[in-house]
């Protein structure tokens, strides 16, 4: 496997067995996000995406990695990421983000999104439209000629020309035999960081994490789930993504 700094470069057999990887994300995030519904918990996702792995005969990427406990991250309204699924009963008017991950053949497969529960209000609506949509705009920018932090800018203008925070304290990754690779993919642009030209064969996972409020997040004594600081909504879109001469190709979609 070739390497550009540090970051491995996948070839084409590689790219096929992530796109892989990536679809089968793309299915078991789908059959959640149509079980959503009012009255449904939280731990309901986590059985259900332990079943679809079984069934698509992958295992789970987050299940036991640095002792994380669930397969699933199931993070609610002012949950950031890595929430734990449980009894927690979700209401009309909730965000629920899943953000899921698999292992196919030695490798890795990572995806999220956030749907809403019901009806939800105005500003939850444009919180949804806009992390999704600056999430398409960082992609755009996964192109051969463009430096890494060409997407993190897109991301960050997005986000922020709209009225919305991006986080800071976690960022997007490298993927492939690991879950998590060279480089970071942060959603803003980070001050004197050193250009990083983007090649072929780079495997990303580009990752907007957006909050209604400040961008601050803190740690819940569970040591995993991050919350908004001022508890205002977030929500998270991610693809994986690989840069290829003919542009940005997402992998984690179904077909």
């Amino acid at each position: 496997m070739k390497k550009f700094r540090g970051i491995y470069l996948k070839n084409d057999n590689e790219i096929t067995l992530l796109r892989e990887a990536g679809r089968i994300v793309a299915a078991i995030l789908e059959e959640l996000r149509i079980q959503v519904a009012p009255g449904v918990t939280t731990m309901e996702f986590e059985n259900l995406a332990l079943d679809l792995c079984e069934k698509y005969k992958v295992k789970p990427a987050f299940k036991g990695y640095l002792g994380y406990p669930f397969a699933l991250c199931c993070s609610v309204n002012e949950e950031v990421v890595h929430g734990f699924p449980s009894g927690r009963v979700l209401v009309e008017g909730d965000l629920v983000s899943f953000d899921m991950g698999v292992v196919y053949k030695g490798f890795y497969g990572d995806s999220a999104l956030t749907v809403p529960v019901g009806r939800v209000d105005a500003r939850a609506e444009e919180l949804l439209s806009v992390t999704r949509t600056s999430l398409f705009e960082g992609i755009d920018q996964a192109k051969l000629g463009n430096d890494l932090y060409d997407i993190s800018r897109a991301v960050q203008k997005y986000v922020e020309g709209r009225g919305f925070s991006v986080v800071r304290r976690f960022v997007g990754h490298g993927i492939g035999k690991h879950l998590h690779e060279k480089p970071e993919v942060p959603n803003f642009a980070p001050p004197g960081a050193s250009r990083v030209p983007l090649q072929p064969g780079m495997v990303l996972a580009i990752e907007p994490m957006v909050t209604a409020g400040g961008p601050e997040v803190e740690v819940l004594s569970d040591k995993w789930t991050a919350v908004t600081k001022d508890r205002s909504l977030s929500a998270h879109f991610e693809h994986t993504v690989a840069v290829t001469k003919h542009g940005p190709v997402i992998l984690s979609v179904r077909d």
